[in-house]
């Protein structure tokens, strides 16, 4: 078991979390070859040892399911029973896990290395694994980690090893099959593959959804996977993905199994190992191929040092108490469970409703370090110089004061900040700069983003420093969107004020109902952006005012909402949170007004709105330089396709997108506050 150093975090206006504990600290002080081949007894489910890997392959090939669309796939195809169940089973060997305890010590010796090189601390709360120990023994249990580096993974499996949990089979994608010899090791370590996409593969859904609810109704082990889908470049949880989680839902939903239990994971990174590449990513520059070999370039990134890691268990959502009241199960009664179907609007809803909620319980317990107020603060402080055409920065003392502020404010919102009380402010501040001196500066006692040293090498015969602006802008984009995925780990906590403050900022009047239709509009507006639970407007715009009110910001009555003397300075930092955000979509609104042809295709949307942004950036006429981003370029067209702005129309080879002008300047005025949300257009939506 891993030593006794507590972590505490306590404050008074919280809610209780759990205290951590460091599991490296003992890694440090003992054999690791020893931890890696000690005594492994995990606690299981009812106590029935796992199904070996011959026998889960042949109950799944002798389902009830399988048989069926075998069958059906058969008639539609003209091929042999025999045929088909030999191309199932085919498909079963490239996917399945063949978990291994050897190959598991292999990788926790060698993680217990890399690890200690990498991290200060790599924190867990001990309450959380207790709790999860119970589930494990009760119920299935599905584990659903926050998805923010490839460390994830491997990371949940290790702490699972480190306090004799049973071990997880874990839902990877098929890129690292082509690893070799790393792909197959991560098959050991309890790695199931599946393909990115599986287009109208009737057979390989069919395989691959009775796999994993074989894997869930027997209790072979933990099923784990992220239901944000992939890694988020940005560092804001993405949208949920329901497949993984309709079909992990399902042997409930039938009475297969009386209850699941799922476990959100939030897994918080002081400094994370992708940080350049994610950037770049944002900026267009392909993901890089996973192999083997990149895997040992990578190593460099073992002369850096990356802070702590703090892992919380969250409390296990019981999936019968969630269901109650909100799901008929009957309905699964009306047609013989092996024949697939596809999920009722109900159980749409209800899915989605539950994926929303899991993500906000992540979100809630991802754990902020100071690093993350002072992304958001230098960011803001950069804008400004960038407003009034200058790059003086911010002094020391002033950053550390309005950091102490910041925290304050964050902490009577509910954040769960890791900020040590029994340091100096300026000691925190000073170590927190010292992190991230890839991207920050201190000249002269002034801190300012390193955007001086972005730029490339001269080449031959080019004059030292010689860079074109576009080359320049572009290498600082690198350096602004990496601080910007530090600020996005603290949207979550100032989102919801965010959006009441630029609602307030944008009404005519402080009439009560205008702000709320302008909160209501801006909500429905990032609803692609940011986790908005579906039907909450009323409950978040209510969270909004309360926390303003809260921090003496905001006054209430009935009828109207009024921003008091100290709350100037908050409503500013909240409206520029949000401000590159809507800064962004007005871009897009406005390029699809001005730029897009009639035969403008989705492909063709990224690079070409790419060409525009730089061109306002380079003319001075737009200064964020985060909305190069390439997701919230994404996130902004799929809000405009959502609302009927945009169309897709298909065409004989391709779809194109089709703009209603109308509509999308609308949504642009509406955006810079130039038209009430009462208007006509805006009212449809």
């Amino acid at each position: 078991m891993p030593s006794k150093t507590i972590y505490s975090h306590r404050d008074p206006m919280l809610k209780k979390r759990d205290d951590f504990e460091d599991i490296l600290e003992e890694r440090r002080n003992s054999s690791d070859l020893r931890y890696a081949l000690r005594c492994y007894t995990p606690v299981l489910y009812k106590g029935v040892p796992p199904i070996k890997a011959s026998m889960l392959k042949s109950m799944v090939l002798q389902s009830g399911q399988i048989r069926y669309i075998i069958s059906q796939v058969s008639k539609e195809m003209g091929r042999a029973n025999d045929d088909i169940l030999e191309e199932a089973s085919a498909i079963l060997d490239e996917m399945a896990q063949r978990l291994q305890l050897s190959t598991v010590r292999f990788f926790v010796f060698t993680l217990s290395k890399v690890f200690k090189i990498l991290f200060r601390n790599i924190c867990v709360n001990e309450e959380g694994i207790q709790r999860l120990q119970q589930a494990i023994q009760e119920h299935p249990v599905v584990l659903l980690p926050s998805h923010r580096s490839y460390m994830d993974f491997l990371l949940v499996s290790y702490i699972m090893y480190t306090y004799d949990l049973a071990l997880p089979v874990i839902a990877a994608g098929m890129d690292f099959i082509g690893m070799k010899f790393i792909g197959e090791m991560l098959r050991m370590s309890g790695a199931f593959f599946l393909r990115r996409s599986f287009g109208g593969d009737k057979l390989y859904w069919a395989v691959f959804s009775e796999y994993v609810k074989t894997m869930v109704k027997n209790g072979v082990a933990p099923v784990e996977f992220f239901l944000e889908g992939t890694r988020s470049r940005t560092c804001k949880s993405l949208t949920p993905k329901l497949g993984l989680l309709n079909i992990v839902m399902d042997p409930f939903l039938k009475g297969e199994v009386f209850d699941i239990s799922l476990v959100p994971i939030s897994i918080s990174y002081e400094r994370i190992l992708e940080e350049p590449l994610y950037a770049r990513e944002l900026l267009g520059v392909p993901k890089p191929k996973e192999s083997t070999s990149g895997l040992f370039k990578a190593r460099k990134v073992l002369n850096e040092d990356y802070g702590s890691i703090h892992v919380y268990f969250g409390q296990p959502v019981s999936l019968r108490s969630i269901a109650e009241g909100r799901v008929n199960r009957c309905q699964f009664n009306l047609i013989p469970r092996h024949i697939p179907r596809k999920p009722s609007e109900e159980i749409h809803n209800f899915v989605n409703d539950s994926a929303y909620r899991l993500v906000r319980a992540q979100e809630e317990n991802m754990v902020l370090k100071p690093w993350a107020l002072l992304a958001s603060l230098l960011l803001q402080n950069h804008h400004q110089d960038q407003k009034m055409e200058q790059t003086q920065g911010i002094a020391l003392d002033k950053l550390t004061e309005q950091a102490l502020w910041l925290r304050d404010v964050s902490r009577q919102y509910g954040a769960f900040l890791l900020w040590p009380d029994h340091m100096p402010p300026s000691e925190i501040v000073s170590s927190s700069l010292s992190l991230h001196q890839g991207l920050v500066r201190i000249s002269e006692g002034r801190v300012h983003l390193a955007l001086e040293q972005a730029g490339r090498k001269a080449g031959p015969g080019e004059p030292q420093g010689a860079v074109t602006p576009e080359e320049e802008l572009w290498s600082q984009a690198v350096i602004v969107l990496s601080c910007a995925s530090y600020r996005n780990q603290a949207m979550h906590i100032f989102l919801r004020p965010a959006l009441l403050a630029s609602a307030i900022h944008a009404a005519t009047s402080n009439k009560k109902q205008e702000v709320f239709n302008t909160f209501s509009f801006l909500r429905n507006m990032f609803s692609n952006e940011f986790i908005l639970c579906p039907g909450a407007t009323v409950q978040d715009f209510e969270e909004a005012c309360y926390l303003l009110m809260k921090t003496g910001a905001l006054q209430a009555s009935q009828q109207e909402l009024v921003v008091t003397e100290k709350g100037h300075r908050t409503l500013a930092f909240l409206t520029s949170m949000l401000d590159p955000f809507l800064q962004g979509y007005q871009v897009v609104c406005r390029f699809l007004c001005e730029e897009a042809t009639e035969n403008l295709t989705e492909k063709q949307f990224i690079p070409s709105i790419r060409k525009f942004i730089v061109k306002l950036l380079l003319s001075g006429s737009l200064r964020y330089t985060e909305v190069l981003s390439f997701d919230l370029q994404k996130n902004a067209l799929a809000a405009l396709l959502r609302l009927g702005a945009v169309q897709k129309i298909k065409g004989a080879e391709q779809e194109t997108l089709k703009v209603n002008t109308v509509m999308v300047n609308s949504l642009e005025d509406t955006l810079g506050g130039k038209l009430p949300t009462q208007n006509a257009v805006i009212a449809r939506l």
